[in-house]
Order: C-alpha cells, then sequence, then structure tokens
C-alpha cells in the first residue's frame, strides 16, 4: 500500500518575483552609479565594482524566468513540481560570476603593468558608496525572504548582493589609499582580490545547484525532525526502514516504508499513516510525504530495508 498526503495546511507561498524585480531594479540603479564612479576616476578597481554588478543584472534577470517556472504546479508531464528551475538559476549565476572574474582579472592585470593616477577620487568614491548601500539594503532583504521562503534562487541573489558589497566596501578603501599614498598599482591589485573573492562564491553556488540538481538528501537537521517524528510512532509492532529524502526548490520530499502487524486490518494501517505524515508536514513545510506499508513478518518487506538515509540519531545524512 502506497499513500501520499500533502500535509496539514501551511501558509501559502507567496509569488517571489516582486523580489526578483527589486533585484533587477538594484543592479540598473547600481550599474548606473558604479559605471559613474569608473568614469570620473579612471579606476580599474571601481571598474571591476561595476563588472560585477553587470552580473547582477543578468542574475537577477535568470532569477525572474526561474521563479515564475518554479512557481508552476505540477502537470502531466512534471509530477513533482517545477521547483528544479531554481537551481539552474543559481547554477547560471555561477557561471556568469566566473566570467565577470575573468574581466576584472584581464582588467586588473592591463592596470598593474601599466599604471595610471586616478582623478576626481571624492566624487567616484562618493558615487559607490550610494551603490553600495543600495545593494546592501537589497541583499538583505533577498536573503531574508529566501530563507523565509526556502528559494535558493533569492537566496544565491542576496548573496551575491551581500558578496558584491564587501568587495566594494574594500575597494573603496583601496581606492581612498591610492588617493592618499600615491601608490597607483594598489587599485589593480584591489581589483585581483576581488576577482579571487567572487570566484570562491562561484564555486559554492555552483555545487551548491548541482547537488540540488542530484537529489541531494535534506540537511542533517531536516533528517533529525523526521526521526524524532518517526521516534514518537515507533512501538514494538510499529517500525521503519528505507527513509529517503530529496529536495526541489522549496519542495521536500520524504518517503519512508512502515512496517506493522499483518494482522492489522487496511483501517489500521491506513489512520496510522495519515497521522505520521501530517505529523512529518507540521515538522517540515512544504514537504510531500509517501509512505509504504509492509507487514512485519513477512521477509520480503527487508528487502530494501538497506535503502535511503541512517534510521538512527547523531548520524548524518552522508554517513
Amino acid at each position: 500500500m502506497t499513500d501520499a498526503s500533502p500535509g496539514p495546511a501551511v501558509e501559502v507561498r507567496p509569488s517571489l518575483t516582486k523580489y526578483a524585480w527589486l533585484s533587477i531594479a538594484a543592479a540598473l540603479a547600481t550599474i548606473t552609479l558604479k559605471t559613474g564612479a569608473f568614469a570620473v576616476t579612471g579606476s580599474v578597481g571601481l571598474l571591476s565594482d561595476a563588472a560585477e554588478s553587470v552580473v547582477n543584472l543578468v542574475a537577477a534577470i535568470v532569477a525572474l524566468v526561474a521563479l515564475r517556472v518554479a512557481a508552476k504546479p505540477a502537470d502531466h508531464n512534471h509530477h513533482f513540481g517545477h521547483g528544479k528551475a531554481e537551481y539552474f538559476s543559481a547554477w547560471i549565476e555561477g557561471l556568469m560570476i566566473f566570467v565577470a572574474a575573468a574581466v576584472i582579472m584581464a582588467s586588473a592585470i592591463e592596470r598593474l603593468i601599466n599604471p595610471r593616477p586616478l582623478e576626481s577620487v571624492g566624487l567616484g568614491l562618493a558615487i559607490s558608496a550610494v551603490a553600495t548601500v543600495i545593494n546592501g539594503a537589497v541583499g538583505v532583504l533577498l536573503l531574508r525572504v529566501g530563507r523565509q521562503y526556502r528559494s535558493i534562487t533569492l537566496e544565491a541573489d542576496g548573496h551575491h548582493l551581500l558578496t558584491d558589497v564587501w568587495t566594494s566596501i574594500g575597494v573603496i578603501v583601496a581606492v581612498g589609499l591610492v588617493a592618499v599614498t600615491g601608490w597607483e598599482r594598489l587599485d589593480p591589485v584591489v581589483a585581483i582580490v576581488v576577482a579571487l573573492n567572487i570566484l570562491v562564491m562561484g564555486t559554492r553556488l555552483v555545487l551548491r545547484s548541482t547537488a540540488g540538481l542530484m537529489d541531494h538528501a535534506l540537511p542533517a537537521d531536516d533528517h533529525a525532525k523526521i526521526l524524532e517524528v518517526l521516534d514518537r510512532f515507533r512501538r514494538d509492532d510499529v517500525q521503519f526502514h528505507a527513509l529517503q529524502t530529496r529536495e526541489s526548490g522549496h519542495h521536500r520530499f520524504v518517503s519512508v516504508h512502515v512496517l506493522v502487524p499483518g494482522a492489522w486490518s487496511v483501517q489500521q494501517g491506513h489512520d496510522l499513516l495519515e497521522d505520521l505524515e501530517d505529523a512529518v508536514c507540521a515538522a517540515l513545510p512544504d514537504a510531500e510525504v509517501h509512505t509504504h506499508l509492509e507487514p512485519l513478518e513477512d521477509a520480503r518487506a527487508y528487502k530494501d530495508a538497506h535503502l535511503g538515509l541512517p534510521m538512527t540519531k547523531g548520524q548524518s545524512p552522508d554517513s
């Protein structure tokens, strides 16, 4: 017998596309400001900052498309919904970061070989500071909303913007030091550091997105919550095995085999499964739970006991 339940009523997930539009607006504003800062100063460090904002714009557009696709309900061709579209978005954003880093690195090396004096540094830094404040405010909001609604797309965009904030602060400080000390090669050195920093961020995004596309098990904290629920239902005549989980965007999928006495009625088994599924969904919002009922006494029920996650507390899903 196989049963599935959407669980108890949970908060309806609102449309997140408005946050993608906000990210696009912020990217357009910061591109304009940072390009202006580069134009008045000639700083390759500020140019690298502007190049990263172009990546922000492309990523925000990709995020908008991904969120629209991911919001579509399951259909006859996509039985588990469209949540994985968000992983493609974060993966593309990671690749775009690599491209931006390459452009920044090339510009910085050229300026390192052929240093040039900076102009109108005060005005350029003021313009860049305004752009940094915009990125910071939008980044914090995207990160908060992304975590609240378990959207890897908004989380990735938020992390990217906040990383941009820190690199912008570094660039502003470095360009200011160039103006004070006259050491012109400090400007391209900072640009190279910025490129290396965003390469690390891009690598993390690609790895996380790849794990999602490969149906990686739920995190250890989620696994522990599932085990706590199973332990509440476990008795001498009720046992579990073959616990399997995966994640698709903000959706969680949980599958477990439930072993009960063969003499139980269909109604008894069904009632147990309904209560179990509701309890798991209460512990893990946005979860879809699939249970398979098997008789304790039947040796065939244990052929797949080795599948899935550990059933002992303290063990991680990767152990």
